[in-house]
């Protein structure tokens, strides 16, 4: 009961406006005054559990997603993405799904597609007749693709507080990241036929400047970047530690000498800006192993199992149940909060239901997706709206939409279709 009411106290913090940090922190209070825990042990073992070579990856990551944003590297993908799809019923929507994945690929991160992609996107597709809500429901869910397709936050986070391979995590979601960015391209196909009914998109793209063979030129070092990071990982080369520092690298290398957008003053602001976001999550990540901790010294996963396997032991009922609850926390609940203290819960009834853990941070990456775009809360569905100056309640509808018809269906079939998250892993022998 006492980890229920944890529960409600970390969504009550967080839906009055307390930082996700300091909610954490105030459930690992309630928890310790609660279970009466000494403090002094339980901070070595959150300090002991932050010193891990895997876990550097995080700020390095981060660091390269606001080296590219600062660089150039989202324009000259984005030009490139409207070539492909010049004068296509839609071209200009899908190039902005294609650019969100692409730029996922890089980043890894949700909000820095938001801010990158959308900066440059969202005025030329209300230009051309695509409602604001739409476009900022197409933007929020599409940016999405940097949790599913590799290199992952979200997935990096899974992988350190349940001591799986980030490098089969990374393989487990890039299938439905693909499928995701297909079924929002043709969801977006259809729906150009009512706003755009008696006109095509031909003629230059707003962010596409020259020829088409200069722009993919322009576009060929920011294409690279996934090659060299996801084929050097895959590849043996270097661990995905050892990518997000060649990330970094590359990154600084492209935005000094090849594009010349990247100044010292840009380069300041980048790694501020990440150390600014990666000390937020250093913090949250502290707090919710102490709060792990404490949770499995009081045996509350095994209660948890205990107190579904009463319900019933169908294993199919099971992963629809967890699907339910991790899609209705993640309504409002951050995709960190739902990675770092959610999901590790479930992890002990996971094994008992025979879901194996890679699959199960496939299934917690598909509900985040969800989650994230789904009112109350919906963070990036807001920041999407603030970008694209537009009033969320005309967002609402067409991102439900969205989830109902594309991310939902392919979160059932991702659950229930284990070959979607594991083929892949398998097939490079990384699991």
């Amino acid at each position: 009961m006492e980890a229920v009411w944890a529960i409600f106290i970390l969504i009550g913090l967080m839906v009055f406006g307390v930082p996700v940090a300091w909610s954490f922190a105030g459930v690992l209070m309630y928890l310790i005054w609660v279970y009466e825990v000494g403090t002094a042990t339980l901070l070595l073992q959150g300090f002991r559990s932050l010193d891990s070579v895997i876990l550097l990856a995080l700020p390095l990551f981060v660091l390269a997603g606001y080296l590219m944003q600062s660089g150039g590297v989202a324009r000259r993908l984005i030009g490139f993405m409207e070539l492909m799809v010049r004068g296509r019923k839609g071209g200009l929507g899908a190039s902005l799904v294609l650019s969100s994945g692409v730029f996922g690929a890089i980043s890894g991160t949700a909000t820095a597609a938001v801010a990158s992609i959308g900066t440059i996107m969202v005025d030329p597709l209300a230009n051309r007749c695509y409602p604001r809500g739409y476009t900022s429901a197409l933007l929020g869910l599409s940016s999405l693709l940097g949790i599913l397709i590799p290199p992952s936050l979200t997935m990096i986070l899974f992988g350190v507080v349940t001591r799986q391979s980030i490098t089969a995590l990374f393989a487990a979601t890039l299938v439905p990241g693909i499928l995701l960015l297909v079924g929002l391209i043709i969801f977006n196909r259809f729906m150009a036929n009512r706003f755009l009914p008696d006109q095509d998109e031909a003629g230059a793209p707003a962010a596409v400047q020259g020829g088409g063979a200069r722009i993919f030129g322009k576009a060929l070092p920011a294409l690279s970047m996934p090659v060299i990071i996801l084929g050097g990982i895959y590849g043996g080369v270097f661990t995905p530690t050892e990518a997000a520092a060649v990330a970094c690298v590359v990154a600084i290398f492209i935005g000094f000498f090849i594009y010349r957008d990247l100044t010292f003053a840009g380069l300041r602001d980048s790694f501020i800006e990440a150390g600014e976001t990666t000390g937020t999550i250093i913090f949250i990540l502290l707090f919710s192993f102490m709060i792990g901790r404490v949770l499995v010294a009081e045996g509350v996963p095994q209660d948890l199992t205990r107190a579904v396997a009463a319900v019933t032991d169908n294993s199919i009922l099971i992963l629809l149940l967890v699907n339910a609850f991790l899609v209705f926390v993640g309504m409002i609940m951050d995709d960190l909060s739902v990675t770092v203290v959610i999901a590790p819960l479930f992890m002990p009834l996971m094994n008992d239901a025979g879901v194996d853990p890679v699959h199960f941070g496939s299934i917690v990456a598909c509900s985040v997706v969800i989650g994230a775009n789904s009112p109350p809360v919906a963070p990036i569905l807001y920041m999407a709206c603030r970008i694209g100056k537009v009033s969320i309640h005309h967002a609402i509808t067409p991102a439900l939409q969205m989830i109902f018809f594309v991310a939902l269906p392919i979160m059932i079939a991702v659950t229930f279709v284990p070959a979607l998250s594991l083929a892949v892993p398998r097939m490079l022998g990384v699991h």
